[in-house]
């Protein structure tokens, strides 16, 4: 049996990634493999149709990473348990299926196209044709499959390193239409990028460690003014640490009765997951908010021990007060209990953390870091007197406003 067979047989008979062959190309791959019998119309067809696809996915100078990609990228239960650190807890079999399948994706990967050409059982009945056919590239492998070489460990290492399924290929994601889909274009922002409240990001990076290292933590609530850098600071600490094992799920305030959903939908896998709610706040009628006060502690729908929920707000107390709500004249009977209800929610965030417009020292300090990074040449007396009339015509100095100031000087 030559080469193309054997490869198009092992890529039949794949059991751990079987998913893969429901992919595009590996799927468009398999079917020209198997129409090497067929009559030259429907082999010169298949053909095309692979190389049309091919190209248009701009993978036809490079086959051998869009194959193995699709195997990178599957969640089956050898990438679950190998993302959590427990690939050898497997019973033998299932390894031993796992290094099967990459070795037939390996084959595939890299079979070259003249070799596939000269395997077609009429190749010379059509010689004339089939030689003037456009020819696919191999190219390299995709990540650990590169540096496969018949141990899993190197696979499994990836793994471990950057999750599996959708949770490797994308960074961030949002909870939508009942689901958590993939963030395509997610803020790249990194703590290396900030300047200034080094403490309060201090405490935000301990609490999060602590979570990574199965030590004690709390869900934390970022309060304070605006544009200071809260939500910033949450997408930095999930871009910080994805190579531990961190991601980031965003869920509106509006779909937290769906918490549940996402619960189940995390609660199992191998990563660890912040539960990101922005901009969070109530008005005084609205009882949605004691759908988060039962996730936060005591409900039965409580989060699983693979996620924690950080939560940002322009209010310490998240409810909107108002003074008619302290008032003795308030129709309310029992009016301390009232508030005592309005209060209770941001009580149970383990951790909160404020933050507050600079002084304008700090503000001048934060302005000139970033432009420093942006390669600016101006003084610090001329960007002093430039950010402080940028912040005037702005309502006030904050990190956003410093930022806009330097992001102005290129424009």
């Amino acid at each position: 049996m030559n080469n193309v067979n054997n490869t198009k047989l092992q890529l039949a008979s794949l059991s751990i990634f079987r998913k893969i062959m429901n992919r595009t190309v590996p799927k468009a791959f398999y079917r020209l493999l198997c129409s090497l019998d067929d009559k030259p119309c429907d082999f010169l067809n298949a053909y095309g149709e692979f190389f049309s696809l091919i190209s248009e996915r701009g993978c036809s100078h490079s086959l051998a990473y869009s194959l193995t990609e699709a195997a990178l990228f599957d969640e089956n239960i050898f990438t679950r348990a190998a993302a959590g650190g427990r690939y050898k807890e497997l019973p033998p079999e299932v390894l031993a299926a796992v290094k099967r399948d990459c070795e037939a994706v390996l084959a595939a990967a890299n079979l070259k196209a003249e070799e596939v050409l000269k395997s077609y059982a009429y190749y010379s009945v059509i010689s004339d044709v089939v030689d003037s056919l456009p020819r696919w590239e191999c190219g390299e492998c995709a990540e650990s499959f590169k540096m496969f070489d018949g141990s899993l460990d190197v696979v499994a290492q990836w793994y471990r390193e950057n999750g599996c399924g959708m949770f490797a290929r994308y960074e961030a994601f949002a909870w939508r239409d009942g689901d958590i889909q993939p963030v395509a274009h997610n803020d790249r922002i990194r703590l290396e990028d900030f300047t200034g409240y080094e403490r309060q990001r201090g405490k935000i990076v301990e609490n999060t460690e602590a979570f990574l290292n199965g030590k004690s933590c709390n869900n934390c609530l970022l309060f304070g003014d605006m544009g200071t850098g809260k939500s910033s600071t949450v997408k930095a600490i999930a871009n910080n640490y994805r190579k531990d094992g961190l991601r980031i799920v965003q869920i509106p305030k509006e779909r937290l009765m769906e918490f549940p959903l996402l619960v189940d939908k995390i609660a199992t896998l191998p990563m660890k997951f912040i539960i990101f709610i922005d901009d969070l706040s109530f008005q005084s009628q609205d009882q949605s908010y004691t759908t988060l006060k039962a996730v936060l502690e005591g409900g039965l729908s409580a989060r699983p021990d693979n996620a924690l929920i950080y939560a940002t707000s322009n209010r310490r107390h998240i409810v909107k007060e108002r003074l008619s709500d302290r008032s003795f004249e308030s129709d309310d009977v029992n009016t301390r209990d009232n508030m005592q209800e309005t209060l209770s929610l941001s009580d149970r965030f383990g951790l909160a953390v404020c933050y507050t417009v600079p002084d304008k020292k700090e503000y001048i300090s934060i302005v000139c870091a970033l432009a420093e990074k942006r390669g600016l040449k101006l003084s610090r007396e001329e960007l002093a007197a430039g950010a402080e009339r940028f912040a005037l015509s702005r309502g006030g100095r904050s990190p956003r406003c410093a930022k806009q100031y330097v992001e102005s000087l290129f424009c």
